[in-house]
């Protein structure tokens, strides 16, 4: 997200949106390891499957090529049939005791990649155990903030915080255990 946070720029524009420095891009690789389950929106979806499994995904973004396209991916959408993009899933709607026996899988984490969307809804049920926001050092003025429709006020406590090279920032947040929904 920006310093201003938002998602996207007013358009979905993600132009501003990059790992700047190779100790980002290591610490964005190291996150992989732990995470086997892509949670998406359907408007990120089209986005991200129109352009993960091209050429010049390898080529712009090999460290995470094999990742994005390998990995489980579940959509939630009401309107997408099905999903041409490797080992993608539709769930037309958002149910909390479906997302509560995914949780219980065995695995690993599961990430909400953009889908800001997702990310308010998955809040608003208290589904998401874990924050892990990229600060990008830039400040667009107008655009598709992340928290946009949360309906309860959210606490948190911060976990762990790392700076990079390039001004970005990683933040990793959890909810706090005695306020959580």
């Amino acid at each position: 997200m920006t310093l201003d946070c938002f998602m996207a720029g007013p358009k979905g524009e993600l132009d501003w949106e990059m790992i700047r420095d190779d100790e980002a891009a290591q610490y964005a690789k190291e996150g992989q390891s732990s995470t086997d389950t892509i949670l998406l929106g359907r408007v990120t979806y089209d986005m991200m499957a129109g352009f993960w499994p091209t050429p010049a995904a390898a080529s712009q973004h090999p460290i995470f090529t094999n990742f994005m396209n390998d990995s489980p991916k579940v959509v939630f959408s009401r309107t997408l049939k099905k999903a041409d993009w490797k080992n993608t899933i539709v769930v037309k709607e958002i149910n909390k005791e479906e997302i509560l026996k995914m949780k219980q899988q065995p695995g690993k984490n599961m990430i909400i990649s953009g889908s800001g969307s997702i990310v308010n809804q998955l809040a608003d049920l208290g589904l998401i155990d874990e924050y892990q926001l990229m600060v990008n050092p830039v400040i667009l003025g107008k655009g598709k903030p992340l928290f946009n429709d949360v309906k309860d006020r959210i606490n948190l406590k911060l976990l762990k915080a790392r700076t990079f090279k390039s001004g970005g920032a990683a933040l990793h947040y959890e909810l706090e255990k005695d306020k959580a929904k």
